[in-house]
């Protein structure tokens, strides 16, 4: 639980993990962050008030968000950005957009690897090839748009067209293999709209990630279903990546403890609907990879991004399609084990960097790699080889190809909202949104806190917009 104290509403308190077993395994691997080297503000009020980032702050953006628009061709009942309910429109300029791109790229010690551009609805406007072009330009290797896929699935060769001009993933909005979560959570029946989405980013190879926005009652019964259709899909499907419900300001604290979701309980009924394939002990939290960054930068001697965020943030496994039948990592390989390994491999190259070679280094790691793997619950036609090089993320794409046309992964991200809002996940936090007065704020603060005051101060009345745009927009 978390329990608040205001002197103007009182006390309440949420539930901040539905297991407690769970949130003591998963804060065993909590990693201190490095601070930003050119934070954009200074700590005058404490966090999360300084918002931007702070010299507080402890995670370097990770990901980072261009909210390119408020506007939107839906208007569903769950959002927290929509210029129809707030009045106004918020939408930077190309030139903003700009600034914003090389503000994320100058961040030290390392620049932001990866851009999504978000809203509102990012295909609304007319420019989004010429912005996705421009963050390939300013360095981003990882593009992204988060899209509710209308458009994707209206115009056949779009998904296409968005390829060409270097987006690397599509976040689709994606909340299960049935009719009614979309009704209630969208407002009409989806489904046959994201089906053709997906079908037509296929044609197009165009990555997906399958965002399902999970509200209890509503399409918690989905998740195992949602798997499959990310399996039979695996083609372009990558990531399967699961948000519980945030309650933004939009609710009660009558429906709060009926409706709150966690991640415990995600991965709870993901074990229920596959019948334990998959487990919640398949999942570790986001800041368990840190040894992998922490051996490349000592073997490339460069700064590598480091996810460092809370460990109540988020959940992830990997699963391997084999013959149709799903595999998690964790049954085959030791990652535990092997982790640990890296972090004294990357301790000895620190302590005597002349002494190991690269070639050496790589030698080595392939002589222990065996020691971690069970070859008896080894998918047969798996590459060790290529699992290991893409585990240490250091292979080649074409050489990594075949591996990953079989792996899916599977997060969990728990967004926070005022009822749930912990500062120390605030603090670490490696999902920001970068805004056109130079700031970079942290997702959840922006969420629950600035985004208003940033909206308004920067949007136009939304009648005035159309009086400027026609009224067709």
């Amino acid at each position: 639980m978390i329990r608040k104290r205001c002197p103007e509403h009182g006390e309440f308190e949420d539930i901040y993990w539905s297991s407690y077993d769970l949130y003591e395994r998963f804060m065993r691997f909590e990693e201190p962050g490095p601070h930003l080297d050119n934070p954009r503000t200074e700590t005058r009020r404490g966090c999360p008030y300084d918002c931007g980032l702070c010299p507080e702050h402890e995670t370097p953006t990770v990901l980072a968000n261009i909210d390119v628009t408020n506007r939107c061709n839906l208007r569903c009942p769950i959002c927290f950005a929509n210029a129809a309910a707030s009045g106004f429109v918020f939408e930077p300029t190309m030139d903003e957009i700009r600034q914003m791109l090389l503000n994320l790229r100058s961040n030290r010690p390392f620049a932001c690897p990866a851009i999504q551009f978000s809203g509102g609805e990012p295909t609304v406007r007319d420019d989004l090839v010429d912005i996705i072009k421009m963050a390939r330009e300013v360095g981003f290797p990882q593009v992204q748009i988060a899209t509710n896929g209308v458009k994707l699935a209206q115009d056949p060769e779009y998904a296409a067209v968005l390829k060409a001009a270097g987006l690397s993933t599509a976040y689709l909005q994606f909340d299960g293999i049935k009719e009614r979560p979309y009704i209630i959570a969208r407002g009409y029946n989806a489904l046959p709209q994201k089906i053709k989405a997906v079908e037509n980013c296929e044609r197009a190879h165009l990555g997906l990630v399958l965002v399902p926005t999970l509200v209890r009652g509503v399409n918690d019964d989905q998740l195992g279903g949602m798997i499959d259709f990310a399996v039979k899909h695996i083609r372009v499907v990558r990531v399967m990546n699961v948000q519980p419900e945030s309650f933004v300001g939009r609710t009660d604290l009558e429906n709060l403890e009926k409706q709150r979701i966690t991640i415990p309980d995600c991965l709870r009924a993901i074990e229920e609907q596959t019948d334990g394939v998959v487990t919640a002990d398949d999942f570790y939290p986001v800041p368990f990879v840190v040894p992998i960054s922490e051996f490349v930068s000592s073997w490339s001697q460069s700064e590598q991004v480091e996810f460092t965020c809370h460990p109540a943030c988020g959940a992830a496994t990997y699963i391997f399609v084999s013959e149709g039948k799903i595999v998690p990592v964790t049954r085959f390989l030791d990652v535990e084990g092997f982790f640990e390994y890296l972090t004294d491999l990357a301790e000895e190259l620190r302590r005597s960097p002349g002494r190991l070679t690269r070639s050496k280094v790589l030698v080595d790691i392939t002589r222990s790699f065996g020691r971690f793997v069970d070859d008896e619950q080894k998918p047969g036609e798996l590459s060790m080889r290529n699992l290991m090089m893409s585990i240490l993320g250091s292979g080649t794409y074409s050489s990594l190809g075949d591996f990953h046309s079989k792996m899916i992964m599977i997060g969990i991200m728990h967004f926070m909202d005022p009822f749930n809002l912990d500062l120390e996940r605030v603090c670490k936090c490696a999902i920001h949104y970068a805004v056109p007065d130079g700031r970079i704020i942290p997702f959840c603060s922006y969420n629950t806190i600035h985004r208003p005051e940033v909206e308004r101060s920067l949007g136009v009345p939304l009648e005035e917009w159309k009086a400027q745009h026609g009224g067709n927009h």
